[in-house]
């Protein structure tokens, strides 16, 4: 439904924004056939659990590309890369606190490893935008006739994005960009699945209501 968030980290994945789309992406996207389920993640967890690496290794792979267009989007692509290495290295370095009983989906916890790794990334580095315009889409803003047109929507968007309340932009990059189910984000956010739906809902009003009409059709 956010085209303008989830094609535009997704597109700069592949490498048809400006965000360089390292090897490793290939092979998670396309290489080892994916993880049937939370099932066969659990299964691979206990087994990195003890001390098996090409278990976590085809975890690193199922999960590479979500955590990387999450950390893309809010970091510039040259900080991005070194963040996603930064979280998989905790990620193994702190697996064995991970507690399948306690019903947390695994991508869940990653995902509270990635959200904290950012923020602190972001605070220690305030020399960037949170979201780079280099980030740009072509895919997405090709309805523009000409390069300034595109420029201006990115630029609308963008603002617009970085001047929602935290929790309204932390929600959005979540499902949107990281692509996780309403529970996995409830999860990382320590809410309850209903509370991610609402914030999520009111999170696209308040976007829309401050882009002009014509951004408005990009949601």
């Amino acid at each position: 439904m956010l085209d303008v968030m989830g094609t535009q980290a997704s597109s700069a994945a592949h490498g048809t924004g400006a965000v360089p789309w390292p090897a490793e992406a290939d092979a998670a996207l396309t290489g080892p056939p994916p993880i049937g389920g939370e099932s066969d993640i659990l299964a691979l967890v206990q087994c990195a659990q003890n001390g098996d690496t090409d278990a976590f290794g085809k975890i690193y792979d199922h999960f590479f590309a979500q955590v990387y267009r999450y950390s893309a989007f809010r970091l510039p692509p040259e900080v991005a890369e070194d963040t996603v290495a930064d979280i998989f290295v905790k990620a193994w370095e702190k697996l064995y606190q991970y507690k399948a009983h306690r019903n947390v989906p695994f991508a869940a916890w990653l995902f509270r490893i990635a959200r904290h790794t950012v923020i602190d990334v972001y605070r220690t580095q305030r020399g960037f935008e949170e979201v780079p315009e280099s980030l740009e889409d072509p895919d997405i803003f090709n309805r523009a006739e000409t390069a300034v047109e595109r420029k201006d929507l990115l630029r609308m968007v963008r603002k617009a994005v970085s001047l929602l309340p935290r929790r309204y932009r932390e929600v959005l990059l979540l499902v949107y960009v990281g692509n996780l189910s309403h529970g996995e984000a409830a999860r990382v956010l320590h809410l309850t699945e209903g509370a991610v739906r609402i914030l999520k809902l009111r999170a696209l009003r308040k976007l829309e209501a401050s882009l002009p009409s014509e951004c408005r059709e990009l949601l």
